[in-house]
């Protein structure tokens, strides 16, 4: 596991955030731990609310990374892969993921900030997705995005 990539992802969860958008962000790096692609939240920015960064992460590796070399490909992410996103890094064929911080934290948080919940039922990647590599959540950073997602909820 490379902790940069994760810091990586707490920075472009609060570039996110401060452009008005929900605090996450994602790096897919190659076998080899080569940043090939990165993206943050843009629900709000690009008004569709499936612009999460996983899933841009999976379609750019379609359509970049070759089927056969996919699966040697990591993905570090701010936050648990949502099932929408965790069925697309399935379908896409991508392998492990590292989280920073789990659904089921943030979900913990959003209700003790009196927060409605998501529309979308929270589940472990690995439901989604069997046998995928998953680490998560891990120290400090699943701390930090808990900040960044309380400055959230207070706007």
């Amino acid at each position: 596991m490379t902790t940069e990539h994760l810091r990586r992802c707490v920075e472009l969860a609060a570039e996110a955030l401060a452009a008005g958008d929900h605090p996450f962000g994602s790096v897919l790096a190659g076998p080899d731990g080569t940043v090939l692609a990165e993206d943050r939240n843009r629900e709000n920015t690009d008004a569709d609310p499936t612009a999460h960064p996983e899933l841009r992460l999976a379609r750019w590796a379609v359509a970049n990374v070759p089927a056969d070399q996919r699966a040697g490909c990591t993905v570090y992410t701010s936050g648990e892969h949502c099932p929408m996103c965790a069925a697309a890094h399935g379908w896409a064929g991508l392998g492990p993921i590292v989280y920073a911080a789990s659904a089921a934290q943030l979900s913990a948080w959003r209700t003790g900030w009196g927060l409605p919940s998501s529309p979308v039922a929270v589940l472990p990647v690995t439901t989604v997705v069997p046998g995928l590599s998953v680490t998560g959540p891990v120290l400090p950073f699943d701390d930090e995005m808990r900040v960044l997602h309380q400055q959230a909820a207070e706007r």
